[in-house]
């Protein structure tokens, strides 16, 4: 009886099953094959079951629903009976009517009455009929059916997404990644009936193409994947009224249309495993996946992919799966046992994700990662903590970073064993992963471990002059320290924290300064919780405070509205001259003279010019203030 729907028995009873409702296949079946007088019996387990549905905001309950009150309708103009029978299920037979709990007792009770099933269900029609039911397996009629949606109406040829909320006019988004308008399509306003419409086309039509299907129906809001076209549809209470959002892909370039010199090329071709493809929303980063993933397959290499939801536009060559409808262990063991040289992960989301694109990058095969991120480095930061560090080398080697539909960035991901950038200790050498610049192989980030934290630090921006300490800190260690030397000293700063200095003195004062047994520069550093080096960088001799010193910048320090330049405190009542010498000549100017203070120092206006000229020379390498005893 497959596929034969007319019915000549006007005594005959029918006894539909939830499938049937829901797709609209028992409306079709009463207007044009259910004759007059025939009974239609509606099993009390169905409604629970359409009414669980729809209490858990499920959009096939709303319309199963829907459907039976245009049941009735039609059933009542063509005199055929509507009986309501059989018991309520209860709550455990209900959340099992995914495994068929429903179905069993629908099938069963028109066996009991002797009844014909009417099943759009082929494991239902299957077995009613091994225990010899009459049943009636009917599907909707596709080459009946339009496949375009009312929908589609409002793309054209420059629109990637349209936007359509009730209460309010449908907006659309013009253009290419880049250069998108976001304009309106008409300032006509839907309802919320026009809306539902929209959504309700939608959803009936999702299963009926080989190309479309529901690939997420939580609650709130339905995912689907109709053709090219992903489409989001949200509903009370999860979103404030009903909304729909298409998008599909407006262009579909080669990866030639992105390689911009032959280095990446064969950096793709050859040497690429672990790739990452990072940016903002809306910035090409599916459309770069789906280029490379169709250049792999033209280099002879298999492809799969594993998406959510299942929205890359690709041959049929390449096989497609989803994440809503298998676990990570399931997509881990099929791709290890179908042995794919490449397989594109879009998008990677929740830490889940990370698991699987780790596992699946440490079993050899080789990734290509899309991940949305603000900066390229953001992306491979967000695997911190996800796993050791160590490990991000061997899963990580090649960041492109997507901004305008081009490549804005790409980034080479290495491990390395070396003293830091901005320490100075061989004994403070690591393991430090290296993210360089692709195109001028240059450092530009450095990731290690520090204590107990992991950090990254952008390289470029350690520079000397960037190197800043507490001026009082620098006066007050000197001084400590000036205790213990017949000459002054000078304290050079070795990291970027402040915590080390090297101390330069006169070389007859070293052991004065270091004392029995190191004990004298073990109570500083304890004291003043620093590391210090005594004259590391060569001797530092008493003629230098005889002729022209540079002025040092831990001798100045700066306050509201005075320059105070520090002293030896032995060189109290001393007169200073200092000198000033301009980048642009080579001799020596007179700026001005001091007498150092009984508390060591030498005051001065930030007004003044000579103020001025120290302030700006401790800016500037290329001016340089010398200072003598006279």
């Amino acid at each position: 009886m497959e596929n034969r729907y007319s019915v000549i028995d006007e005594e005959k009873i029918y006894v539909p099953d939830t499938s049937v409702i829901i797709n609209g296949c028992l409306v079709t079946l009463l207007k044009d094959s259910i004759e007059k007088y025939s009974k239609l019996i509606i099993h009390a387990a169905m409604i629970s079951e359409l009414e669980h549905q729809a209490n858990s905001g499920n959009e096939m309950g709303y319309r199963g629903l829907t459907q039976l009150q245009e049941i009735q309708k039609i059933a009542k103009s063509r005199e055929i009976s509507i009986t309501y029978e059989g018991r309520r299920p209860n709550i455990s037979e209900i959340k099992r009517a995914g495994s068929g709990e429903i179905d069993a007792i629908i099938r069963d009770h028109a066996w009991n009455i002797a009844g014909t099933l009417i099943t759009s269900d082929r494991v239902q029609y299957l077995g009613a009929q091994a225990i010899g039911m009459d049943s009636i397996f009917v599907l909707p009629e596709r080459s009946k059916k339009e496949k375009k949606l009312l929908l589609e109406d409002f793309f054209d040829k420059e629109t990637m997404s349209i936007h359509v909320k009730q209460g309010a006019p449908v907006y659309v988004k013009k253009g290419r990644p880049g250069k998108v308008s976001y304009q309106e399509f008409s300032n006509k306003k839907l309802s919320r009936e026009e809306v539902i419409q929209l959504s309700d086309e939608i959803i009936t039509k999702a299963k009926q193409f080989e190309d479309t299907f529901i690939e997420i129906d939580r609650s709130g809001s339905t995912i689907v994947q109709y053709a090219n076209m992903r489409i989001v549809i949200c509903r009370p209470p999860f979103s404030d009224g009903w909304e729909i959002t298409a998008v599909r892909p407006l262009v579909k370039l080669d990866l030639e249309d992105y390689i911009t010199t032959p280095n990446l090329y064969n950096r793709l071709k050859e040497k690429a495993e672990g790739i990452l493809i990072a940016g903002s929303p809306g910035t090409g980063k599916t459309t770069f996946a789906r280029a490379l993933a169709l250049f792999y397959e033209k280099q002879s290499k298999v492809i799969k992919t594993i998406e959510s939801p299942r929205d890359l536009d690709l041959k049929a060559e390449i096989t497609q799966y989803s994440k809503n409808f298998g676990t990570r262990s399931e997509i881990h063991d099929i791709l290890l046992l179908s042995r794919p040289d490449y397989t594109v992960f879009d998008e990677i989301r929740d830490t889940e994700d990370f698991k699987l694109y780790t596992d699946l990058r440490l079993s050899g095969i080789g990734l290509i990662g899309v991940i949305h991120s603000s900066t390229a480095i953001d992306a491979v930061q967000r695997f911190i903590g996800r796993l050791e560090l160590g490990v991000i080398p061997s899963v990580l080697d090649t960041i492109i970073y997507m901004e305008d539909g081009r490549i804005s960035q790409i980034l080479d991901v290495k491990m390395t064993v070396k003293v830091p950038t901005g320490l100075v200790e061989n004994d403070l050498a690591r393991p430090v992963v290296e993210v360089r610049n692709f195109d001028t192989y240059e450092v530009v980030y450095e990731m290690y471990t520090f204590g107990e934290q992991t950090v990254v630090i952008p390289i470029k921006d350690i520079k000397e002059s960037d190197i800043s300490v507490d001026a009082r800190t620098l006066r007050h260690l000197t001084e400590a320290i000036e205790q213990y030397s017949n000459e002054p000293i000078m304290l050079i700063p070795k990291d970027r924290q402040g915590r080390r200095f090297e101390i330069q003195c006169a070389r007859r004062d070293i052991p004065l300064i270091l004392g029995k047994g190191g004990e004298n520069i073990k109570r500083l550093e304890n004291l003043f919780k620093v590391k210090l080096d005594v004259n590391k960088s060569g001797d530092f001799s008493s003629s230098d405070f005889t002729g022209k010193t540079p002025l040092n910048t831990s001798m100045v320090s700066f306050r509201k509205r005075s320059v105070i330049i520090s002293f030896p405190k032995h060189l109290k009542d001393a007169n200073i001259e200092f000198l000033y010498q301009n980048s642009d000549s080579q001799e020596l100017e007179f700026l001005f003279t001091g007498t150092v203070s009984r508390s060591g120092n030498i005051k001065l206006s930030t007004k003044s010019e000579a103020g001025k000229i120290i302030s700006e020379s401790l800016s500037d390498k290329e001016q340089i203030i010398f200072w003598k005893i006279i």
